[in-house]
């Protein structure tokens, strides 16, 4: 194009049964991360992540039931984690390969380290809590593993923000916020589940914010007035979204109201975790939407062309 030319860029075809474009095919490919792998492995790292840091805080403020309980939710989580990802990529040699160059500029490089060292730290502190061998080790890299915990609960956000599927990228700003509350509130539930009850008032603390932050920044992500945000609005997205904030709602409820009930405790539990996975699913469900339709891919570029050519 010569230099003081005015873009003719023509609209896409944007049928909602085909989604395709100009020569018959989609302008983006598909995300080769695969369902339910993927979401799985956005779930489980922020639930590992956050409850590894849960642990560390109640290490040091004394409250071994709630640091035991932390460190085996995070020791699970941090494994499964692991598992979804190398299932994901087909061969275990593939993540090993991720480990061989130190990127900083590259988000799943980066995202790569964390996991790994984490992985590590939070396996040994579990297994150093269920044997009582080296117990200061255990503490030691138990707190390091809840150092590592807010990396692991937000570097998942800014992997998929990176991307071109416009969906994700066009919410860069919401994403970690998104991700942290859902892992706090998460983390929160299977707290719940797996703490003794006496330790339960500051996880119910932790539950409210975390809750509290996840619906703020989702409700945001929706509420967006750029046609990025239609796929979080429509469909299989939708239920799974709307889904996922009534089950985070209900839990958080239940988690204040069931102060000395133990039923209510865990039935808030479990709505915590699987209103976690539901916003998980399906924040990864809309970048799939998003990347079938043209429009949003067209659209958008359309806008910021006009908009630089208003200035």
């Amino acid at each position: 194009m010569r230099h003081g030319e005015t873009p003719n860029v023509p609209e896409a075809a944007t049928s909602a049964t085909s989604g395709r474009s100009y020569y018959g095919r989609p302008i983006l490919k598909q995300p080769a991360w695969k369902t339910p792998d993927a979401p799985l492995y956005l779930f489980l790292g922020g639930l590992a992540g956050a409850s590894a840091t849960t642990a560390a805080v109640a290490d040091l403020t004394g409250r071994p039931g709630l640091a035991r309980a932390g460190r085996y939710v995070a020791a699970a989580g941090a494994t499964a984690s692991v598992g979804t990802l190398v299932h994901d990529l087909g061969r275990p040699a593939r993540f090993l390969h991720m480990l061989r160059v130190f990127k900083p500029t590259s988000p799943l490089s980066v995202g790569s380290w964390i996991l790994a060292p984490f992985s590590a730290a939070a396996t040994a502190a579990a297994v150093s809590a269920a044997t009582g061998v080296l117990p200061r080790w255990g503490r030691t890299v138990g707190i390091a593993a809840g150092a590592l915990g807010p990396a692991m609960c937000t570097y998942t956000a800014v992997l998929l923000a990176d991307t071109a599927i416009p969906v994700w990228h066009e919410s860069y700003r919401e994403l970690p916020f998104a991700f942290a509350g859902s892992a706090l509130a998460s983390a929160g539930g299977a707290a719940l589940l797996a703490a003794p009850p006496a330790d339960h008032p500051p996880v119910r603390r932790l539950v409210v914010v975390g809750a509290a932050l996840e619906l703020a920044a989702v409700t945001r992500i929706e509420r967006r007035k750029d046609i990025t945000a239609e796929p979080y609005r429509k469909g299989r997205v939708r239920t799974l979204l709307t889904a996922g904030r009534v089950l985070t709602g209900v839990g958080a409820g239940l988690a204040l109201v069931g102060r000395r009930n133990r039923a209510l405790s865990a039935l808030a539990g479990v709505s915590l975790l699987a209103g976690g996975l539901c916003t998980r699913f399906g924040i990864f469900e809309a970048g799939h939407e998003s990347a079938r339709d043209p429009k949003y891919v067209v659209r958008p570029q359309r806008d910021r062309l006009a908009r630089q050519g208003g200035r």
